[in-house]
């Protein structure tokens, strides 16, 4: 027996992936990063810096996968994580350094700047993009 969230093979997820970021890459509010990280803003912030890689910040966020499945909340925990930029994955740690205090930004981010070939537990499949609200409370 297994969950529908293992359902797809590594290739698929992959497949799928690469086709729903060049789809979303059309759309006129979505910013590509180099590394192929995408972003759009959701709300500016209202700082006037922005975070280092090695920056503790205090953020509140949701991650879904692609089909819309939540992972992960710290809105749902009722409750903003803090932590070190550098030791997320390499999407967060890219995404948010665009982003000021009071920002909210939706990162769409392609599994190898996620948790690649290995995924992570049961709901994050190997070599899944996903997708996160994230919004920046706080730079220490």
């Amino acid at each position: 027996m297994f969950s529908m969230a293992n359902a797809t093979t590594p290739a698929e997820n992959k497949a799928a992936g690469t086709a729903f970021l060049a789809e979303n890459t059309k759309k006129t509010n979505i910013v590509t990063t180099a590394s192929g990280l995408q972003y759009e803003v959701l709300t500016p912030g209202t700082g006037t810096v922005s975070p280092t890689a090695t920056s503790n910040v205090t953020v509140h966020y949701k991650g879904t996968t692609l089909n819309g499945e939540e992972f992960d909340s710290s809105y749902s925990r009722g409750e903003p994580a803090t932590f070190p930029l550098n030791r997320v994955i390499a999407g967060w740690t890219e995404g948010v350094q665009l982003m000021k205090e009071g920002a909210k930004y939706r990162f769409y981010i392609p599994s190898e700047l996620a948790y690649g070939e290995q995924g992570a537990g049961r709901a994050i499949g190997p070599n899944a993009a996903l997708i996160f609200d994230v919004e920046l409370i706080k730079i220490q």
